[in-house]
């Protein structure tokens, strides 16, 4: 299937799979779980592809965890007593320190396509979350219209693909993952996937 075909509302359904891909990613990363997004994950199902496989181990994971010990989870990876086990930044990935130039290019790009930081969001702007988040955005047009391919392919490949991947196995490889495990597995395959076809384009 083309990028032009099956369209609905101006996406494609490739994209729009992509799209919920990135948006799943971003509320999994981006926000503590609670009860209502364990349900979400738990009714997850994949096919025999590595991916698929890492949505069946999420969604058994899910089913089984409460969300006082998810969100316990999420405290110990992203937050900790001061940090948690990850920083999942791009600045600190790139650079090793936080709010370093990865940012300032990244918020440069911000400005240019019209993405403006929520006040209520405390987070610099390079937490994988959000990046996640602006990739869902761009597809569906969450800041004016769906952007091009091209357009996608530009932010990807400078401010997403450069530490993704990396970032996706060390969440999985975490001590403290168990949830995340899975998670980062998907993370990591659809990086994969989407920088082979960025790629191609």
């Amino acid at each position: 299937m083309t990028r032009v075909e099956a369209k609905k509302n101006g996406i494609s359904a490739e994209d729009r799979l992509r799209a919920d891909l990135y948006g799943m990613l971003f509320r999994a990363l981006f926000t503590r779980p609670d009860q209502s997004q364990l349900d979400y994950l738990s009714r997850l199902s994949g096919d025999e592809s590595d991916m698929g496989r890492a949505f069946n181990a999420l969604a058994k994971v899910a089913a089984a965890m409460g969300s006082d010990a998810a969100g316990e989870e999420y405290d110990g990876l992203f937050i900790g007593m001061g940090r948690g086990e990850l920083l999942p930044y791009g600045s600190y990935y790139l650079t090793g320190f936080l709010n370093e130039k990865p940012l300032a290019k990244l918020r440069n790009s911000m400005r240019e396509l019209g993405i403006e930081r929520k006040a209520e969001v405390k987070e610099p702007e390079d937490h994988i979350g959000s990046l996640m988040e602006m990739m869902f955005g761009l597809i569906v047009g969450n800041y004016g219209e769906p952007v091009s391919i091209e357009v996608q392919r530009e932010f990807f490949l400078t401010h997403i693909e450069p530490w993704a991947t990396h970032f996706f196995k060390d969440l999985e490889a975490a001590e403290l993952s168990k949830l995340y495990q899975p998670i980062g597995a998907i993370g990591r395959a659809f990086m994969e996937i989407e920088n082979q076809a960025f790629s191609m384009e």
